[in-house]
């Protein structure tokens, strides 16, 4: 079984997958103003969260898992290179996000951010800020690299096959999923360029500062918890 579900305020993807024999579930990139619409939906479809899993520490909304994991007990996961303190599991590339039967694999992806990891289950692939339709996510804050970022996607999801369907983080067009083919072949950000004319595009983008960052951040290296003042 599988959700997506979207937070228009942030243009967040939200992505619950289920393993329906034993009803374990997982949940990606929660956003914690939609902390309640998700229980709910945990609870209409009678299964139970064992994995809470960001793909990266956010600049633009703050995770919901703490919250989830407060009410659920299950585990929280983001990419060891987050240096995330708030969580109980720091994914590795190969690592399996295990719920029932199922799983995701973790691929890192480096780039966005120095932790960013996308996750493959099956033939679909959720690829946080690492690769959006059209485009993919920006380098320019948060130790993000350019270099990096043509490398993870050029090498290891453009590796996939053709026919994987892309699940991207956010989308800002209403568009709601592609495949590695279509990006591969099509994508603005890549089709055409050599590394060294993709990291000058990303340098040229000056995109507005996010909003939220100076809260988000340091809440999503704690998973979403208040921030202790000092």
């Amino acid at each position: 079984m599988f959700r997506q579900l979207f937070d228009p305020e942030s243009s967040t993807y939200t992505y619950l997958l289920v393993d329906e024999p034993t009803r374990e579930a997982v949940i990606v990139d929660p956003v914690l103003t939609q902390v309640q619409r998700d229980l709910k939906l945990l609870r209409e479809l009678a299964v139970r969260l064992v994995a809470v899993v960001d793909t990266h520490v956010h600049a633009d909304h703050v995770t919901a898992a703490s919250a989830l994991r407060a009410d659920t007990g299950a585990k929280t996961m983001v990419g060891a290179e987050c240096h995330a303190a708030g969580y109980d599991r720091a994914l590795a590339d190969g690592d399996r996000v295990r719920f029932g039967g199922d799983h995701l694999r973790v691929i890192t992806t480096p780039g966005h951010t120095p932790g960013s990891c996308c996750f493959l289950w099956v033939d679909r692939l959720l690829t946080g800020d690492t690769l959006l339709i059209g485009g993919c996510g920006r380098t320019d804050f948060q130790n993000g690299d350019a270099g990096a970022l043509w490398d993870s996607v050029t090498r290891k999801l453009f590796t996939l096959p053709d026919h994987t369907i892309v699940l991207p983080g956010h989308d800002y067009h209403g568009r709601t999923h592609s495949t590695i083919g279509a990006e591969r072949r099509s994508n603005p950000r890549f089709a055409g360029h050599t590394r060294e004319s993709f990291i000058a595009q990303m340098a040229e983008l000056k995109l507005p500062r996010p909003r939220l960052i100076d809260e988000a951040v340091p809440r999503n290296k704690l998973a979403g918890q208040e921030v202790q003042a000092a």
